[in-house]
C-alpha cells in the first residue's frame, strides 16, 4: 500500500494520559505515521499531545480537531509552536469549523460564520508564523498585534483543515496544508477531492502538496458480527445525533432516508431504532468492519482513491483496549 497509516485515539476511552502515550508508542512500533485525538468537552488535549510527543521518538503528533471558537488565533499559534518544539518538529495543527453544540453549549459563543472564522484563524496563525505578530484586520478578528517572544522556526507546523461540504473543502484546498475529512465512501471522497483541487487551483497551489488523510472507523475482530454491529451503532450516532453536518454529508452520498430515520429515532432517544436504520451497505461504504482480512482489504481498496495520502484509522465506542490493538496490528500489515 502506497498510502501512510495514521491512528485517531479517543481521549474519553482512557483513564490516564499515560495510557494514551502507551498506545502512541505501540502505534510508533507498528509503523503508523501520525497519532491524533479530538477535543470536545472532555480533557484539554494539548497536555495529552505534549505527553505523547515527549514519550515518542518518530511518530507524528496531530489533532482532530481543535475548535477555532475555543481558543484565540494567537493562542492557537502559540500552542502549535510549543508542540512543534516539544515534538522536535513532528506536530501538525488540525482545525475545523466545529459545531453548534460545542460552540454554543460548551464555549458559550454564537455559532456564526464558522467558515469565515476558520479562514481568518488560519490567516492569523500564518501571520505569527511569518512575522512573529498576529496583527490582522478582518471581518471576524481585529488584532492590533504584539510580538511573539520567541524566535519563530523556519519550518512551523503545517495546518490541516477538517471539512465536509464543497465550499468548506474548497477552503481547505486554498488555505490548508492538509485535509482531514470523515465519513466518506470511496465515491464520495473522490468527488470531494475535486473540490479540494479546485480550491488549490484558485490559490495557484499544487494539490499534491496537500496531505489528504481521511478518518475511517475500523474494527477488526474474528467475531465479525460483533465488529459490524458495533460500527452500525457508531454510524447511527454520527448520522442522527452528532450535530447536523455528518448526517447531512451521509445523506448527500445517497442515504437520505436512513439519515432521516436515525434522526427521527434520536428524537425519541431510541438507539435500537437508530442502529436498525443503518444498512449493511452503509457499513460497507463508510467503515472497515469485519475479520482482520476483510478490514485490511477494505482499507487497502480505500487507499487507492486518487489524491489520498493516508488513511487515519479511528475507533468506536464499545471497543476494548485489546480490540484496538488487534485492529491496529491487523491494518499495520499493509505497511
Amino acid at each position: 500500500m502506497n498510502a501512510d497509516l495514521d491512528v485517531l485515539l479517543s481521549a474519553g476511552s482512557y483513564d490516564a494520559p499515560a495510557s494514551m502515550a502507551d498506545v502512541a508508542r505501540y502505534a510508533e512500533e507498528l509503523g503508523f505515521s501520525y497519532v491524533s485525538m479530538g477535543e470536545t468537552t472532555g480533557w484539554n488535549i494539548v497536555p495529552l499531545l505534549t505527553i505523547i510527543a515527549d514519550r515518542t521518538d518518530r511518530i507524528g503528533v496531530t489533532d482532530d480537531v481543535i475548535s477555532p471558537f475555543g481558543r484565540s488565533p494567537a493562542l492557537l499559534a502559540q500552542t502549535a509552536l510549543t508542540l512543534h518544539a516539544v515534538s522536535g518538529g513532528r506536530y501538525r495543527l488540525g482545525l475545523g469549523p466545529s459545531s453548534p453544540a460545542i460552540t454554543e453549549r460548551w464555549h458559550g459563543l454564537p455559532f456564526e460564520r464558522p467558515l469565515r472564522r476558520l479562514r481568518e484563524t488560519v490567516d492569523v496563525i500564518r501571520a505569527v508564523y511569518e512575522n512573529g505578530n498576529p496583527a490582522y484586520d478582518g471581518e471576524v478578528f481585529e488584532i492590533s498585534g504584539l510580538g511573539y517572544e520567541r524566535e519563530v522556526p523556519d519550518d512551523p507546523p503545517p495546518i490541516d483543515l477538517a471539512t465536509l461540504g464543497p465550499k468548506a473543502t474548497e477552503l481547505a484546498g486554498r488555505f490548508g496544508d492538509g485535509w482531514v475529512p470523515q465519513l466518506f465512501s470511496r465515491e464520495g471522497l473522490a468527488e470531494r477531492v475535486a473540490d479540494l483541487e479546485r480550491g488549490a487551483d484558485l490559490a495557484d497551489r499544487d494539490p499534491a502538496e496537500i496531505r489528504v488523510s481521511p478518518v475511517v472507523r475500523c474494527f477488526a475482530a474474528e467475531d465479525r458480527e460483533r465488529a459490524r454491529e458495533t460500527l452500525r451503532s457508531q454510524i447511527a450516532f454520527m448520522a442522527g445525533a452528532y450535530g447536523p453536518f455528518y448526517g447531512d454529508s451521509i445523506a448527500e452520498q445517497g442515504y437520505e432516508d436512513a439519515v432521516a430515520a436515525t434522526r427521527e429515532a434520536w428524537g425519541d432517544r431510541d438507539t435500537d431504532a437508530m442502529a436498525a436504520a443503518v444498512t449493511d451497505e452503509m457499513i460497507d461504504d463508510f467503515a472497515a468492519a469485519g475479520t482482520p482480512e476483510e478490514v485490511r482489504d477494505w482499507v487497502e481498496a480505500y487507499a487507492e482513491v486518487d489524491g489520498l495520502d493516508a488513511v487515519r484509522v479511528g475507533f468506536v465506542r464499545g471497543m476494548s483496549a485489546d480490540d484496538k490493538e488487534t485492529t491496529m496490528a491487523a491494518i499495520s500489515e499493509l505497511l
